[in-house]
């Protein structure tokens, strides 16, 4: 079932939803589901699954060091198929235009149309590690909106080359990011609006926010979107704090501000165990605001870890 219909069948209730990170290669994948168990309790509707690029590794040989490409997690898709149909539940793959072409990406879709996978998270990644700006791979997309073009006419059934009369054709749900805050290499949250609106306009079926931690921002960013025509879900992506480093990565990385009130607490804090239960205490406050508001669901970024997940979920569900 699509995330769009799951929505509706909701009838305005808050959903409940998680992203997980496959795990490393290595590992077992029961790793994978014994993170997830505790959460399955309360209901979710679909669960998105991170899809990694490629990163470059240094190997000696002969003396020199020959530059390697590698890709460190298992396939999306595979994890994808094996939640669906252990759990029950919808998955969402994430779509990626960084380290693939326009045919891999095809070929993505079509294992995703085979699997019964009815919904597709369309992004453009971030740059490899170790380089400053995201470049595309040749042959692929340079943005997002290019990506649900792709997808937006393989529903209609268009490959990019093959002349194929299509006997069932894709009906994928395309979701999108957007950015409270704003995406850290847009020039103003304007334009960031305008280029969200650009992805809409291609396609898209829903957005799911990049975390936040004042409601404000959020409130103020749908109130923009609408007014801009932007008209279909706009889900908040919430991550609650773990460790007290996040004071420093995140406003780093993902271009986002702490409030002064959250900030003060970590700050106190005595040890990261402490950190995780201000974080939780401050999500579910956060949560039941966005909650109380009807938002239609609430999105939790779990980077592989549940217990705090759960014990927000625990309060609200």
């Amino acid at each position: 079932m699509k995330v769009t219909e799951h929505i509706a069948n909701a009838k305005g209730e808050t959903l409940f939803s998680f992203e997980i990170v496959p795990p490393v290669k290595g590992k077992n994948i029961q790793d994978l589901y014994d993170n997830i168990d505790p959460l399955m309790e309360f209901k979710p509707p679909f669960i998105d699954v991170t899809t990694s690029r490629e990163e470059y590794v240094y190997i000696e040989k002969n003396g020199l060091l020959e530059k390697k490409v590698t890709r460190m997690r298992p396939g999306t898709v595979g994890i994808c198929a094996s939640l669906q149909y252990k759990y029950n539940v919808d998955t969402v793959p994430h779509v990626l235009c960084g380290g693939f072409t326009k045919e891999e990406t095809e070929y993505m879709l079509v294992d995703c149309q085979y699997l019964g996978i009815d919904n597709v998270m369309a992004l453009r990644g971030d740059a490899m590690k170790g380089e400053q700006y995201f470049s595309p791979c040749e042959g692929g997309h340079s943005y997002a909106k290019g990506l649900v073009e792709q997808i937006a006419a393989l529903n209609q059934g268009k490959y990019l080359i093959d002349e194929l009369k299509m006997e069932h054709t894709p009906n994928f749900c395309i979701g999108v990011a957007g950015y409270p805050e704003k995406h850290l290499e847009a020039p103003s949250l304007q334009n960031d609006l305008k280029r969200l609106k650009e992805k809409v306009d291609a396609g898209a079926d829903y957005v799911v926010t990049q975390m936040f931690f004042d409601n404000k921002k959020y409130f103020e960013f749908v109130d923009a979107a609408r007014a801009m025509g932007i008209t279909i879900p706009i889900i908040p992506g919430i991550k609650p704090l773990a460790v007290q480093k996040h004071l420093r990565l995140l406003p780093q990385v993902f271009w986002v501000n702490l409030p002064e009130d959250l900030i003060d607490a970590v700050e106190a804090c005595p040890d990261n165990k402490a950190v995780r239960q201000v974080g939780i205490e401050w999500a579910i406050q956060q949560c039941k605001e966005l909650k109380d508001a009807g938002v239609p669901v609430l999105h939790y970024y779990s980077m592989g870890k549940s217990s705090n997940i759960k014990a927000i979920a625990a309060a609200l569900f």
